[in-house]
């Protein structure tokens, strides 16, 4: 038995036997047994597909005549709540298109809405093109993988990683993004926000210095752990140095071989700034954060911030779910040899997070030239994608600018005329066709004590500034099919042009 108003413990088992349902005087019973059932249908207890006792086993159960419950399911049936399949009993209707409401007396209702239709194209720039992951190959790896009789696969591991794969990546980076580090300084870690919130037990709580549009998910990270968040302006080179010499800031977060989302590549001279800044007083670091500097299709790839740092102050981060697959959860961190004894000392019981089948599998992927051949492939496949959207949306060239092209797998489309971004979010959308405002990657400046109170005309000048600043949105293309870009370019050109 379960407890009084509680059904059997699988919601949508085949073959449910109790449905306790508690009586009252007030009401008859075919009613209490009609409104119960709706109930719990509605609020989504008994889920589309949930077979029902049959009505001879309830009348049973309730101990009540069997009239009693096949009157309560008759009109479930007329309803809608429930269909009945010959010689196979009563079944939870799917009720796609119903919602909550909760009326004046707190009593809950249902309404009908109209089912909103899947987006024609979405231009997430969150995706990556999975068609062309070798699957075969993968499978072969991790056969052999297994095959090798490697039982110590199965043990733990070291903390850090194994060392196959952190040797891997070290000398992968040192080829493709001149970053000089040893197997020791890697940390090993189930994505990046994993790593963060380690490097959030080796530092403390401190105070850190992001750009503005940025990694969202990066920030409410450091946020959520406690540290205050201080967002710095950018201009065309990045995160302005002088603004964050005056930020208050022990630690900033930047994204120089390709920031997100703006798309800005941060030149030497801005680079030697923020490294200034950072060995101007003790404890200072910067953490790069060089999240897919392997896609670029015009001129070299650039070199990472870190490999200018002859101070030790730059804490490097990189994964490969942007490169390979978002499945494939392995991110890593290279700390600077001055954060490795406290490390040790204060993190080292901190077990690695990753599989050690799949380090072993992605050691060999890299080891054996796999990955970098399916970089060059995969920059071959986005640039192909890259130059058809550009093609597609040349249209809107006389009032719509592209910022971040050439590198990445999203690129912006600015208004030239100051149209605002939700006019053009809504425009597409009408069109069936969803893009991303700038705004939604926007961090918002902490309140502090300190913090001068603006005036009413101050905060009317900046009202009305925000209002004339032109809108920009974020197109996607990683995860769409050719047809697809083109289709939503041409889509969204009507959309923006009408």
């Amino acid at each position: 038995m379960v407890r009084e108003g509680a059904m059997a413990p699988s919601m949508k088992e085949e073959n449910m036997r109790e449905l306790t349902i508690p009586f009252h005087e007030t009401a008859p019973l075919y009613e209490q047994i009609y409104e119960y059932i709706k109930a719990q249908i509605l609020e989504e207890k008994l889920l589309a597909g949930t077979r029902l006792p049959s009505t001879r086993k309830l009348a049973e159960h309730l101990g009540v005549s069997r009239s009693t419950t096949q009157l309560a399911y008759d009109q479930l049936v007329a309803e809608g709540y429930l269909q009945s399949e010959p010689c196979r009993g009563y079944f939870v209707s799917k009720l796609e298109t119903l919602f909550h409401m909760e009326t004046k007396s707190g009593q809950i209702q249902k309404q009908k809405i109209e089912k909103k239709e899947p987006w024609l194209v979405d231009f997430s720039p969150r995706g990556i093109d999975l068609e062309r992951f070798p699957y075969a190959l993968w499978r072969r790896l991790s056969r052999e993988s297994l095959n090798d009789d490697n039982r110590e696969l199965f043990s733990t591991g070291e903390h850090k990683g194994d060392e196959c794969l952190r040797q891997a990546v070290c000398t992968y980076l040192y080829g493709a993004r001149g970053v000089f580090c040893r197997p020791e300084q890697l940390i090993i870690g189930a994505g990046n926000e994993y790593l963060l919130m380690l490097l959030h037990q080796l530092l403390g709580n401190q105070i850190i210095a992001m750009e503005t549009p940025t990694y969202r998910q990066a920030f409410l990270t450091f946020k959520r752990l406690g540290n205050q968040v201080i967002p710095v302006e950018m201009d065309e080179n990045g995160m302005k140095a002088e603004a964050l010499a005056h930020s208050g800031a022990g630690m900033a977060y930047v994204m120089p071989s390709h920031q997100f989302p703006m798309g800005i590549v941060m030149p030497i001279r801005r680079r030697m700034e923020l490294l200034a800044w950072a060995a101007e007083a003790e404890g200072r670091y910067l953490i790069e954060d060089d999240y897919d500097s392997e896609f670029r299709y015009k001129g070299k790839p650039i070199p990472s911030l870190q490999s200018a740092d002859v101070k030790g102050r730059v804490i490097y981060l990189g994964t490969f779910s942007r490169a390979v697959a978002p499945a494939i959860r392995v991110s890593y961190m290279m700390l600077p040899e001055s954060l490795l004894a406290r490390y040790e000392k204060n993190c080292s019981f901190y077990a690695s997070t990753v599989s050690r089948i799949d380090q072993r599998i992605l050691a060999r992927f890299i080891d054996e030239g796999h990955y970098e051949r399916h970089l060059n492939r995969m920059r071959g496949v986005y640039k192909a994608k890259h130059d058809a959207l550009l093609a597609a949306l040349s249209p809107l060239s006389g009032k719509y600018v592209i910022c971040g092209a050439y590198a990445g797998i999203h690129i912006l489309l600015e208004s030239r005329q100051g149209q605002r971004e939700q006019d053009m979010v809504q425009a597409a959308e009408a069109a069936g066709i969803r893009v991303y405002g700038l705004s939604e990657f926007a961090i918002e400046k902490e309140e502090t004590d300190r913090a001068e109170k603006k005036t009413e005309t101050e905060e009317n000048k900046e009202e009305e500034k925000t209002k004339m600043r032109s809108g920009t949105i974020l197109l996607g293309y990683a995860n769409l099919k050719r047809e697809e870009i083109e289709q939503g370019a041409r889509l969204l050109v009507a959309a923006l042009l009408a």
